[in-house]
């Protein structure tokens, strides 16, 4: 098997894992649920979370039992290998919007090699959307994905992603003033998978942050925006890795002025 054959199998995997984990997450979708606290008011996980965790694992050490897997939740590891394959999870992303009993939440499942995804799944079970992507290709459901072709940023709709914490709500603001001041319209939906793949299928021009993100909020759809034709790099306007300073992500017809944009939320002007 050849390497392009071994990444379409890693992405067909991705695709079965994160279907699994979406099943558990849909089933016990708004239940009764005992919601934890992690770090503040906001960053809440369940059992759910940790049981789906445990079965996009089961499929992919079914598959491939000596891959490391890196997760949000319980012992998985935190830090993508930059050598040889790797798995990175994210079992309920938009966990906020799952307890509140919001549609907004995904299971993503990204395969890596040397620290590059190959392949990856954003399975959306309360929307009915999957998103997928392997070796130069991107579909949502049966159909084929592509970016947008907006190019105009007063016709563009962009999303701030993640979350700025209590002591970082100045920097909140920049980013919403620097949208909204750029762009025709502007939507947050706290799933940032969710987002990236909407980037991803024209839906949204693009989402960006000046924050360092985790390697399970966003190399899957990082994935399926570069398969459907956009563009994600960081703050300075290099390709974007797992470990980079913020992220840029759109159709590349505004990727200019959003990066500009990013680049507000630290006093940055271009």
């Amino acid at each position: 098997m050849n390497e392009r054959e071994q990444d379409a199998r890693r992405a067909s995997v991705a695709l079965s894992a994160a279907t699994a984990g979406a099943g558990v997450a849909a089933k016990s979708f708004r239940t009764d649920l005992e919601i934890e606290r992690k770090d503040g008011k906001t960053d809440v996980v369940t059992q759910v979370d940790r049981d789906a965790q445990q079965r996009v694992i089961e499929v992919l050490e079914g598959e491939f039992p000596t891959d490391p897997v890196v997760g949000e939740e319980e012992d998985a590891l935190k830090a993508v290998p930059e050598d040889g394959p790797a798995w990175i999870v994210d079992p309920i992303d938009g966990t906020n919007n799952y307890v509140n009993e919001n549609r907004a939440f995904a299971t993503a499942v990204a395969a890596v090699r040397d620290g590059e995804p190959v392949g990856a799944a954003v399975v959306c079970p309360a929307l009915s959307d999957t998103y997928r992507s392997g070796p130069n290709e991107a579909a949502r459901n049966d159909g084929p994905l592509s970016v947008s072709d907006v190019s105009d940023p007063e016709a563009a709709t962009v999303c701030p992603t993640f979350w700025w914490d209590y002591d970082q709500r100045d920097q909140y603001a920049a980013a919403t003033r620097a949208i909204v001041e750029r762009f025709g319209d502007m939507r947050r939906f706290g799933c940032a998978q969710l987002e990236l793949a909407m980037v991803a299928a024209g839906t949204l021009e693009g989402t960006m942050t000046n924050l360092q993100a985790n390697s399970w909020d966003t190399v899957a759809g990082v994935h399926l925006i570069r398969e459907a034709g956009g563009t994600v790099t960081d703050l300075e306007g290099n390709r974007w890795r797992h470990d980079s300073q913020g992220l840029v992500a759109s159709n590349g017809g505004i990727h200019d002025e959003l990066r500009a944009a990013a680049l507000e939320i630290d006093g940055v002007t271009t």
